[in-house]
């Protein structure tokens, strides 16, 4: 039987050998991809950018308003305000034309006389507040209420940036409206009840503080290494499918399936020997990506990624996953006919199941009915089960649930590949 299962391994061994191109993409591919996509986003998961965004102020207002909006952003350290072209002021105009080309992300257009119809809203407010109470003096002359509009603060966005972008820029720009109101109505409040007697804290009473993990009393603080490494690790071990799949229409095609099976040989020795010959190709690819994020990233700019306590857990989350990839692409291979059928089916199928799993885009950020399919993708098992070991610091039991999922699709998988096999050969 070890003979068999010996014999079965390289018989795979030698299948892979003559394709040595198609095996050394297979590890080449994943390392180019995982640096690349790694360094395009690292920008987004630190917290101050080398490269600020520039964008266009266009100012009517030129009162304190204005004023405190141009110099909140010049403290975000993430924009560059831009009010002049050539020396000249931009207009509204020429802002929104860089902007809808695209030269520009960003435009903000401040209104006219905002700082000024603001204070007076705001001295109405107060007026009538005190009104209310009596306390102000009665033998004064009334002033005449004027009616003020409400003013809009005009955002033009380029149309190819993200929503998200969008939402963080309005919720900043509205957080700035929002303080210099607040400030405006303690000064008015001081101004009708005398500084002397009164001197309001007008410094915000409420704070956020983001509480993180520790390990070691050390902070586990999420970096684009992290995210990348398990996510991409996952792609690459999937696409092993097409090879995979391919070997197996081969052997169909050519007949030696067929003479494997006159012989005293069991089909579940095949499987194994196809099982054990791909999961050490799946471990290898993660043991070189993960070598790559622990020697390769700290030279070129990146974090390392940190496993010292962790390499055996996720050792075993690879493992599953491993296991997962090629019950999937003995099934392709067992269902498709041709190779033309399988690559592409295999290929498509994997980036589907990426996609759905939250390789590309976090599962929390898809609609409803994406969310609930997500959960039926064993890369979004797989990418769970990593996420836990290296972000949440879990053990081996919280784990359980996930690589169970990943070990039960191969299962099924592989059950599934042998009935249709049999079928189809008793017909």
């Amino acid at each position: 039987m070890v003979y068999k299962l010996y014999m079965s391994v390289l018989k795979e061994i030698l299948l892979l050998k003559r394709d040595l191109g198609g095996v050394i993409i297979l590890f080449i591919m994943p390392l180019v991809l995982i640096i690349t996509v790694t360094l395009i986003q690292d920008n987004t998961f630190k917290k101050v950018s080398d490269a600020k965004i520039p964008i266009l102020l266009v100012n009517h207002d030129n009162g304190k308003v204005s004023e405190s909006v141009f110099e909140n952003l010049e403290k975000s350290q993430a924009f560059s305000v831009l009010t002049q072209f050539d020396n000249q002021n931009i207009t509204e105009e020429q802002a929104k034309e860089a902007v809808f080309k695209g030269k520009y992300q960003l435009a903000i257009v401040i209104p006219k006389n905002l700082s000024q119809d603001l204070q007076s809203k705001i001295d109405q407010n107060v007026d009538q507040i005190l009104s209310n109470f009596g306390l102000v003096d009665s033998t004064a002359v009334k002033k005449e209420k004027k009616f003020i509009t409400q003013k809009e603060v005009k955002l033009y966005f380029d149309p190819a940036v993200q929503l998200s972008f969008k939402n963080a820029v309005m919720s900043s720009i509205d957080k700035m409206i929002s303080q210099i109101e607040t400030q405006s109505i303690y000064a008015a409040f001081q101004e009708q009840l005398g500084e002397s007697d009164f001197n309001f804290e007008q410094k915000s009473f409420i704070n956020f503080k983001e509480i993180v993990p520790r390990v070691n009393n050390k902070e586990i603080k999420p970096n684009s290494v992290q995210h990348n490494v398990p996510a991409w690790t996952l792609f690459a071990m999937f696409f092993i499918v097409i090879p995979l799949s391919i070997n197996i229409v081969k052997e169909k095609s050519q007949g030696t399936f067929v003479r494997l099976r006159t012989n005293p040989v069991q089909g579940m020795v095949v499987i194994a020997g196809k099982t054990i010959t791909y999961l050490i190709i799946c471990m290898i690819q993660f043991y070189m990506m993960l070598a790559v994020a622990v020697y390769l990233f700290p030279h070129i700019g990146l974090p390392a990624l940190n496993v010292d306590h962790n390499f055996l857990l996720m050792s075993i989350v690879a493992l599953f996953c491993g296991f997962a990839a090629i019950g999937y692409g003995i099934l392709v291979g067992t269902i498709a006919k041709t190779q033309e059928q399988s690559a592409p089916f295999g290929s498509t199928s994997v980036i589907i199941l990426a996609a759905i799993g939250g390789v590309w885009v976090p599962v929390f950020a898809m609609p409803k009915m994406m969310q609930v399919i997500a959960q039926c993708s064993p890369m979004n098992w797989g990418l769970n089960a990593f996420y836990d070991v290296i972000l949440r610091n879990v053990g081996l039991v919280d784990i359980l649930p996930e690589i169970s999922l990943l070990f039960l699709f191969f299962i099924v998988t592989t059950i599934i590949a042998l009935f249709y096999d049999k079928k189809k050969r008793t017909v």
